[in-house]
């Protein structure tokens, strides 16, 4: 093995590495300072770009005694979607776990709504209406996205075929 006491850190590195600390700070505080800019939030690179939405769908969601997960649209009593439990909707259920998380810390009503919307630019948002958290469902990956964009196609699909009365049931988030 070899004795290191008697050599010195390479006063260049200790330098260099001071130098991109010191540099990283001044960025981190000059743009939390408001002396240089921040990037836009994917909300406000939106308004600047003036995209419109494509499809809305205000939704409420509870979970049933038996752990599923019922979907309804906002002011309706008939569940527009069951994900029963075990099933493929494991984002979905997640998602909703962390809005009704937030929801408790803010004291804000459970059955508030929240509201999918698709943008002309592709991206895809859920908005809660209680606490004004909007989370972008494209960050999370296209598997994760298609399962609320489900929603949506949900939403148009029964809008296409005649009524019959009942509730579409799935047993999963595609």
């Amino acid at each position: 093995m070899t004795d290191f006491r008697g050599e010195t850190f390479p006063r260049g590195a200790l330098i260099g590495g001071g130098a991109v600390l010191v540099f990283t700070m001044a960025l981190v505080f000059g743009t939390r300072a408001g002396v240089l800019p921040a990037r836009p939030t994917a909300p406000e690179a939106r308004a600047a770009a003036a995209v419109t939405a494509v499809a809305t769908r205000e939704l409420r969601f509870a979970d049933r005694a038996d752990g599923a997960l019922l979907v309804f649209d906002k002011g309706t009593a008939a569940p527009a979607l069951i994900l029963e439990p075990g099933s493929n909707s494991g984002f979905i259920r997640g998602v909703m776990r962390g809005l009704m998380r937030e929801r408790k810390l803010h004291e804000a009503p459970r059955d508030a709504a929240l509201t999918l919307t698709q943008w002309t630019d592709g991206a895809l948002t859920l908005q809660d209406q209680a606490t004004g958290r909007t989370i972008e469902l494209g960050s999370f990956g296209t598997t994760n996205r298609a399962s609320f964009a489900q929603l949506l196609a949900d939403r148009a699909q029964r809008a296409e075929r005649p009524a019959t009365g009942t509730a579409a049931t799935t047993k999963g988030a595609a």
